[in-house]
Protein backbone atom coordinates (compact mmCIF):
# COMPACT_ATOMS: atom_id res chain seq x y z
CA UNK A 1 0.00 0.00 0.00
CA UNK A 2 1.36 3.64 -0.54
CA UNK A 3 1.39 6.60 1.63
CA UNK A 4 -1.01 9.69 0.73
CA UNK A 5 -0.47 13.09 1.52
CA UNK A 6 -3.94 14.79 1.79
CA UNK A 7 -4.20 18.75 1.65
CA UNK A 8 -7.34 17.99 3.78
CA UNK A 9 -6.88 19.17 7.52
CA UNK A 10 -8.16 16.99 10.20
CA UNK A 11 -10.96 20.18 10.86
CA UNK A 12 -11.75 19.57 7.27
CA UNK A 13 -12.55 16.12 7.23
CA UNK A 14 -14.32 16.00 10.34
CA UNK A 15 -16.79 18.67 9.09
CA UNK A 16 -17.34 16.92 5.53
CA UNK A 17 -18.18 14.00 6.99
CA UNK A 18 -20.62 15.62 9.55
CA UNK A 19 -22.28 17.54 6.72
CA UNK A 20 -22.21 14.05 4.34
CA UNK A 21 -24.56 12.72 7.24
CA UNK A 22 -26.48 15.87 7.96
CA UNK A 23 -27.15 15.62 3.89
CA UNK A 24 -28.41 12.11 4.09
CA UNK A 25 -31.48 13.47 6.31
CA UNK A 26 -32.79 15.51 3.60
CA UNK A 27 -32.61 12.18 1.11
CA UNK A 28 -35.94 11.63 -0.85
CA UNK A 29 -36.06 7.72 -0.89
CA UNK A 30 -39.13 6.46 -0.82
CA UNK A 31 -38.51 3.47 -3.56
CA UNK A 32 -35.09 2.08 -2.06
CA UNK A 33 -35.56 2.91 1.72
CA UNK A 34 -31.71 3.64 0.65
CA UNK A 35 -30.63 7.23 1.91
CA UNK A 36 -27.45 8.56 0.62
CA UNK A 37 -25.54 11.95 1.91
CA UNK A 38 -22.70 13.38 -0.09
CA UNK A 39 -21.16 16.57 0.81
CA UNK A 40 -18.48 18.39 -1.45
CA UNK A 41 -15.84 20.62 -0.38
CA UNK A 42 -14.60 23.75 -2.56
CA UNK A 43 -11.60 25.23 -2.90
CA UNK A 44 -12.46 28.54 -0.79
CA UNK A 45 -13.53 25.52 2.22
CA UNK A 46 -17.21 25.91 1.19
CA UNK A 47 -19.37 22.88 1.91
CA UNK A 48 -22.30 21.71 -0.57
CA UNK A 49 -24.27 18.80 0.03
CA UNK A 50 -26.87 16.97 -1.42
CA UNK A 51 -29.31 13.91 -1.22
CA UNK A 52 -30.74 11.40 -3.34
CA UNK A 53 -33.68 12.41 -4.78
CA UNK A 54 -35.51 9.35 -6.35
CA UNK A 55 -38.65 9.33 -8.67
CA UNK A 56 -41.57 6.91 -9.47
CA UNK A 57 -39.95 7.29 -12.99
CA UNK A 58 -36.73 5.44 -11.93
CA UNK A 59 -34.42 6.93 -14.18
CA UNK A 60 -35.53 10.32 -13.14
CA UNK A 61 -33.83 9.97 -9.77
CA UNK A 62 -30.68 11.54 -9.42
CA UNK A 63 -27.68 10.23 -6.68
CA UNK A 64 -26.48 12.53 -3.77
CA UNK A 65 -23.31 13.04 -5.64
CA UNK A 66 -24.31 14.47 -8.49
CA UNK A 67 -26.68 16.66 -6.25
CA UNK A 68 -23.49 18.20 -4.70
CA UNK A 69 -22.18 18.51 -8.12
CA UNK A 70 -24.94 20.29 -9.63
CA UNK A 71 -26.03 22.33 -7.13
CA UNK A 72 -22.29 23.85 -6.72
CA UNK A 73 -21.97 23.78 -10.84
CA UNK A 74 -25.22 25.72 -10.76
CA UNK A 75 -24.05 28.22 -8.60
CA UNK A 76 -20.58 28.73 -10.35
CA UNK A 77 -18.37 26.65 -8.02
CA UNK A 78 -16.28 24.53 -10.30
CA UNK A 79 -13.17 23.94 -8.08
CA UNK A 80 -13.22 20.89 -5.33
CA UNK A 81 -10.85 19.76 -2.69
CA UNK A 82 -12.84 16.97 -1.37
CA UNK A 83 -15.90 14.55 -1.36
CA UNK A 84 -17.67 12.51 1.29
CA UNK A 85 -20.18 10.01 1.06
CA UNK A 86 -22.42 8.03 3.42
CA UNK A 87 -25.35 5.45 3.51
CA UNK A 88 -26.97 3.85 6.48
CA UNK A 89 -25.34 0.94 5.44
CA UNK A 90 -22.31 0.01 7.83
CA UNK A 91 -19.86 -0.28 5.68
CA UNK A 92 -18.36 1.79 2.66
CA UNK A 93 -20.17 2.52 -0.39
CA UNK A 94 -18.40 3.62 -2.94
CA UNK A 95 -20.62 5.94 -5.99
CA UNK A 96 -22.45 4.53 -8.63
CA UNK A 97 -20.69 4.16 -12.47
CA UNK A 98 -22.71 7.16 -13.49
CA UNK A 99 -21.82 9.49 -10.39
CA UNK A 100 -17.90 8.66 -11.02
CA UNK A 101 -18.19 9.96 -14.52
CA UNK A 102 -19.87 13.28 -13.22
CA UNK A 103 -17.17 13.71 -10.29
CA UNK A 104 -14.37 12.95 -13.10
CA UNK A 105 -15.72 15.95 -14.91
CA UNK A 106 -15.03 18.51 -11.98
CA UNK A 107 -12.90 17.09 -9.53
CA UNK A 108 -9.13 16.21 -9.54
CA UNK A 109 -8.24 12.51 -10.52
CA UNK A 110 -6.20 12.61 -6.91
CA UNK A 111 -8.32 14.38 -5.10
CA UNK A 112 -9.38 12.54 -1.97
CA UNK A 113 -12.89 10.88 -1.71
CA UNK A 114 -13.99 9.60 1.85
CA UNK A 115 -16.46 7.11 2.00
CA UNK A 116 -18.07 7.05 5.51
CA UNK A 117 -20.10 3.57 6.78
CA UNK A 118 -23.21 4.16 7.83
CA UNK A 119 -22.45 3.42 11.70
CA UNK A 120 -19.54 5.37 11.64
CA UNK A 121 -17.41 6.26 13.89
CA UNK A 122 -16.80 2.31 13.91
CA UNK A 123 -14.60 1.24 16.60
CA UNK A 124 -11.09 -0.15 16.19
CA UNK A 125 -11.84 -3.43 17.54
CA UNK A 126 -14.06 -3.91 14.51
CA UNK A 127 -12.67 -6.30 12.38
CA UNK A 128 -15.40 -5.98 9.61
CA UNK A 129 -13.77 -4.14 7.20
CA UNK A 130 -10.04 -5.73 7.96
CA UNK A 131 -8.07 -5.46 5.29
CA UNK A 132 -9.91 -3.18 2.83
CA UNK A 133 -7.81 -0.79 0.91
CA UNK A 134 -7.22 2.94 2.20
CA UNK A 135 -9.45 1.70 5.48
CA UNK A 136 -8.30 4.43 7.80
CA UNK A 137 -10.01 5.68 11.23
CA UNK A 138 -13.50 5.30 12.50
CA UNK A 139 -13.97 2.98 9.08
CA UNK A 140 -13.86 5.70 6.22
CA UNK A 141 -12.17 4.55 3.11
CA UNK A 142 -10.04 6.87 1.65
CA UNK A 143 -9.80 6.79 -1.89
CA UNK A 144 -10.40 8.94 -4.83
CA UNK A 145 -11.99 9.12 -8.66
CA UNK A 146 -8.36 8.04 -9.91
CA UNK A 147 -8.44 4.91 -8.24
CA UNK A 148 -12.41 4.23 -8.67
CA UNK A 149 -12.16 5.19 -12.33
CA UNK A 150 -8.77 3.95 -13.71
CA UNK A 151 -8.34 5.07 -17.17
CA UNK A 152 -11.11 7.23 -17.38
CA UNK A 153 -12.04 9.39 -20.09
CA UNK A 154 -12.58 13.73 -19.58
CA UNK A 155 -12.95 16.62 -20.57
CA UNK A 156 -8.80 16.91 -21.39
CA UNK A 157 -9.40 13.91 -24.64
CA UNK A 158 -11.98 16.60 -26.61
CA UNK A 159 -8.58 18.34 -26.98
CA UNK A 160 -6.38 15.58 -28.61
CA UNK A 161 -6.44 15.35 -32.25
CA UNK A 162 -8.21 13.50 -34.39
CA UNK A 163 -7.90 12.20 -38.17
Amino acid sequence: MTTRVWALSVDDRQALIKAAFEAKEHSYSPYSKFPVGAALMAADGSIIKGANIENASYGGTICAERTAIVKAVSEGIKSFIALAVTTNVPAAISPCGMCRQVIREFCALDMPVLLIPGDYPISPDDKTDEGRSGMTEGGVQETSIGELLPDSFGPEHLELPRK
